[in-house]
C-alpha cells in the first residue's frame, strides 16, 4: 500500500504549479470561510429571514467542510509537497479553527486508517454491533471527541458573546450548528458510504468504494470524499485532482 506521507505526484507534470495550486486552494477555503464567518457573525439574525438563514447556515456548513478537507490534504501532505512545513502549518490551523484538533494527532489515527481501513484496527470503523448510519456516527464521534475540547469550545462560545458582544443567536446558527453538521456530512460520504460493508463483501484491499457522480456533485456533497477508492488508491493527490484520477478509471473500465 503506497505510503500517504510520501507518494509522489503523477497526475499535472509540473510540481511547482501543482504546489502553488493546492497552497492557494487551501488558503482560498480559509479565507472565504474567515470572512464568510465574520460577516455571518456581525450582522443583525433579527432582520433575517429564515430562508436567507437557513442558506447562511448551509454556506457555513460546506466552508467548515472545507477547513476539514484542507487539513485533510495536508495530512497527507498534498497542500504542499515540496514543503512539508508550510503544508503542516497550514493544515494545523484548519484543523484548529474546524474543532481544536491536533494535526499530529490526527496524522496518526488517519494513518491507522489508511494502513487498516474498515477493520479492528480502524479508528474510523464501527465496532461491529453499531454499523447503522446513527450508531456508527456516535461511536466515530465518541472516539474522536474530548470533553477538554468541548470545554474549550464552549469557553470560547461565551468569551466570543461576552468580549465581542456577538448575539448567542448569530453563534448558534453559523459557528456552532455548521460544525456539528458538517461533521455529519464528513462523515456519511467520507466513512459511512464508501466504507460500510457491501452485499457481497469488500472487493478490494482498500475496502472502499466511490460514488459514480459528476464532478460537480461530487464537490458539492463532500469535496470529491465520495471518490473514496481513488483517494485510497492514491492519497498523495489532493481532492481537487480526484475527479480527473476518477473520470480516468471509468474510462478504462468502459
Amino acid at each position: 500500500m503506497v505510503s500517504f506521507r510520501s507518494a509522489p505526484t503523477q497526475l499535472g507534470q509540473d510540481s511547482k504549479i501543482q504546489i502553488d495550486r493546492g497552497v492557494w486552494v487551501a488558503l482560498t477555503i480559509l479565507g472565504i470561510w474567515a470572512v464568510s464567518l465574520f460577516t455571518l457573525l456581525s450582522i443583525d439574525i433579527t432582520q433575517l429571514s429564515i430562508p436567507f438563514r437557513i442558506a447562511g447556515l448551509l454556506l457555513q456548513t460546506f466552508l467548515y467542510t472545507g477547513l476539514f478537507i484542507t487539513a485533510h490534504d495536508a495530512m497527507h501532505g498534498a497542500v504542499s509537497p515540496s514543503n512539508r512545513k508550510l503544508n503542516d502549518l497550514i493544515g494545523s490551523i484548519a484543523l484548529r479553527a474546524y474543532a481544536l484538533f491536533s494535526l499530529k494527532s490526527m496524522i496518526k489515527t488517519h494513518w491507522e486508517h489508511h494502513a487498516h481501513p474498515a477493520s479492528d484496527l480502524d479508528p474510523d470503523f464501527h465496532n461491529g454491533k453499531n454499523k447503522s448510519l446513527l450508531g456508527w456516527y456516535s461511536y466515530f464521534m465518541v472516539r474522536y471527541w474530548s470533553w477538554t475540547r468541548i470545554i474549550s469550545l464552549i469557553a470560547i462560545f461565551h468569551i466570543v458573546h461576552r468580549l465581542f458582544h456577538v448575539p448567542e443567536a448569530n453563534l448558534t446558527w453559523f459557528w456552532v450548528v455548521p460544525s456539528i453538521l458538517s461533521s455529519v456530512q464528513l462523515f456519511f460520504f467520507g466513512t459511512f458510504l464508501p466504507h460500510r460493508e457491501p452485499a457481497g463483501g469488500y472487493q478490494n484491499e482498500n475496502r472502499a468504494t466511490s460514488t459514480r457522480w459528476s464532478p460537480f456533485w461530487s464537490f458539492i456533497s463532500c469535496y470529491h470524499f465520495g471518490y473514496h477508492l481513488e483517494h485510497h488508491e492514491r492519497p498523495d493527490l489532493a481532492w481537487w485532482q480526484l475527479p480527473e484520477l476518477h473520470q480516468r478509471k471509468l474510462q478504462e473500465e468502459g
